[in-house]
């Protein structure tokens, strides 16, 4: 699509006003009970319900009649990627619930805390987790099998969990950043018409700094944590862990790896515990399930309302007045493209909720930025995948957040903080823009 075209598309700034009402309201409501000293300040108002006014509002404000209306929205909330992610939620909370109440967590914990002294505990899951979502390609996945061993950390420790929480959570996002078969990387690599080994040369010298900085933080806190001796476990129970660790780095779907983590979570239990029949691993995978069931509802909720605000063209607005912006810059022409390409798909990411959508939203007129400023597109690519998973990494409404911290029993907003790595990632991707790093020779 063309500038030409783009500005020709739809475009109304009043179709953003749902998304602003619903982050007002769960945003609002948190920052009040926290300043009243309210326990669990961000769970007085559940998130499903704030985003039931805003989708209201949306479909009034949509110019078509009610019913058109509704089916958009229909059309929004079952997308394959969010039928996917409910999937996801859905069979890692079914994972976490069995695996704990046959000790599979507490096993792994104890396993770790033999092999690995306690101060390197945070800059392991880092590692691990980095690991997997590179191999997986979804941060999704990491962050599944990840997140309750790192709960089970905290419990054995005194690590405070938001911190072991956002280590896995850097780590995933870390790798699906980098991941070959990442969605985010093939969106910004078919979108700005480059090869992905190409994108990867640029991102990974923006990306390994911002590692390595985020492992210095997690060592640092490390050693202010007190030594736990290890407790004597089980190898068996570990058995359904491994067996997830392990096919994350093969090509199979994260579907059938969590589905297979289920199963073999199950059978341990049937064979190692007693009083662990076919009713308990009944009801504890429907526990899972139940555990689930806001995160899950609210991704389908703000996948509709996103639809709603993108077909009424809120997006369309808010890119072309970006673009508007970008034109401005005094700077340096390239620099001002660069920073141009990443406000777009960060604003696109913080209406929409998901990096790949936003990706998608913002890469043809991001293409159009680059050849009007002379941006290499491999430079391109890599800043929209760097700041699409920067926001993805830390906005409490997005499905990384909320599916970690309904593991762990957190607030979105509380783990914000203490994801380092997308921070710092931010931080080096504006330095890499203002110093031109790396530079590349153009074709």
């Amino acid at each position: 699509m063309s500038a030409h075209t783009q500005e020709k598309a739809q475009s109304n700034a009043f179709a953003l006003l749902p998304l602003l009402i619903f982050l007002i309201i769960f945003l609002g409501s948190g920052l009040y009970h926290s300043m009243i000293g309210t326990e669990f300040a961000f769970y007085q108002v559940k998130a499903p319900i704030a985003a039931i006014p805003a989708i209201i509002l949306a479909l009034l404000l949509y110019k078509q009649n009610l019913n058109t209306a509704i089916e958009t929205f229909l059309e929004g909330a079952s997308h394959p990627n969010l039928i996917l992610m409910f999937m996801v939620f859905m069979l890692a909370g079914a994972f976490a619930s069995v695996s704990s109440a046959i000790g599979s967590v507490d096993a792994t914990v104890q396993l770790g805390l033999s092999l690995i002294s306690t101060e390197f505990v945070l800059p392991m899951l880092f590692i691990i987790a980095a690991f997997i979502a590179t191999a997986m390609g979804t941060s999704m996945g990491t962050i599944a099998a990840c997140a309750p061993i790192a709960f089970g950390f905290t419990q054995a420790t005194d690590i405070a969990p938001i911190y072991a929480i956002g280590a896995v959570v850097s780590g995933a996002m870390f790798g699906d950043n980098l991941s070959m078969i990442s969605d985010t990387t093939i969106a910004a690599t078919r979108s700005q018409n480059v090869e992905l080994r190409d994108k990867f040369r640029v991102n990974v010298w923006i990306a390994l700094p911002a590692a390595i900085m985020t492992l210095m933080i997690y060592i640092s806190l490390s050693h202010q944590a007190e030594a736990i001796q290890a407790k004597p476990y089980d190898l068996l129970l570990i058995l359904p862990y491994l067996a997830v660790f392990f096919l994350a780095f093969t090509r199979l779907h994260v579907l059938a790896v969590l589905m297979i983590g289920v199963i073999l979570s199950g059978l341990m239990g049937l064979i190692e515990k007693p009083d662990f029949d076919l009713l308990k691993l009944n009801s504890t995978i429907y526990d899972g399930f139940v555990s689930m069931f806001e995160v899950a509802l609210l991704s389908m909720l703000l996948g509709g309302l996103s639809t709603l605000m993108q077909k009424e063209g809120g997006l369309q607005w808010l890119i072309q007045r970006i673009y508007a912006i970008t034109r401005l810059f005094k700077f340096g022409k390239q620099r001002a493209g660069e920073l141009g390409i990443s406000f777009l798909v960060i604003f696109s990411n913080l209406f929409v909720a998901n990096n790949t959508v936003a990706i998608i939203l913002s890469g043809d007129m991001a293409r159009e930025v680059a050849r009007e400023y002379g941006v290499d597109p491999k430079r391109s690519a890599a800043l929209l995948d760097i700041f699409s998973c920067v926001i993805q990494g830390i906005i409490p409404y997005g499905a990384q957040l909320l599916l970690a911290c309904s593991i762990a029993k957190l607030s979105p907003v509380e783990l914000i903080g203490t994801i380092y790595y997308c921070w710092i990632l931010a931080i080096c991707a504006v330095l890499a823009i203002v110093f031109n790093y790396p530079r590349l020779k153009m074709p």
